[in-house]
């Protein structure tokens, strides 16, 4: 039987996070981030590298909204971006075996989308940690946790970010996780 989209109504979006430098910080206010989810919190490496591995048929991006917006001020301040400037803001569903298990979204300034840059404007489905992974230009900086704000159950609960350096420029990427990623019993 053909695997369709991800099975899940679109009205899941990205929650309001409180973010935190490290999961022990966010542990004080949240135990939840020491448990389950504690290791999709911290895989080192590719993220979409491990979803796939967890996957027992099939993974696949699906595009919720793509182009040019304003980050919100926390991002934008995290980026050092000027009030009110614009970026390319990405936000998709990384789903295994036909359901949603990560929320992401990715905001990448303008002076990252020149030169190789401009292939980040034009991944269509393809997942973006394939992408950075594989360009020894980019760097990873230090993974944040998040903890988000609960809108209802099945939304995301727990998040973690970092920012890629490639050069001057730095871009934003978030995950946020939904709660069948880290209670299922099939962990990888």
């Amino acid at each position: 039987m053909p695997l369709k989209d991800c099975d899940q109504p679109s009205e899941l979006s990205i929650p309001p996070t409180f973010w935190y430098r490290s999961l022990a910080a966010a542990g004080l206010y949240c135990p939840e981030v020491h448990g389950p989810a504690r290791y999709w919190l911290t895989v080192e490496g590719s993220f979409t590298r491990a979803l796939q591995q967890k996957c027992q048929e099939r993974f696949h991006v699906e595009i919720l909204r793509e182009g040019f917006s304003a980050p919100t001020p926390e991002e934008a301040k995290r980026l050092n971006l000027a009030p009110r400037q614009l970026a390319w803001v990405r936000e998709v569903r990384l789903c295994g075996d036909g359901r949603p298990w990560v929320l992401a979204r990715t905001v990448i300034p303008q002076n990252c989308l020149h030169g190789h840059g401009r292939r980040l404007r034009n991944l269509g489905n393809k997942p973006l940690g394939a992408y950075l992974f594989s360009s020894p230009e980019w760097q990873r900086g230090p993974l944040e946790t998040g903890l988000c704000k609960v809108r209802s159950n099945g939304h995301p609960r727990l998040a973690r970010r970092s920012l890629f350096h490639r050069g001057s420029c730095a871009l934003l990427v978030g995950e946020y996780l939904l709660p069948r990623l880290y209670q299922s019993h099939n962990q990888v």
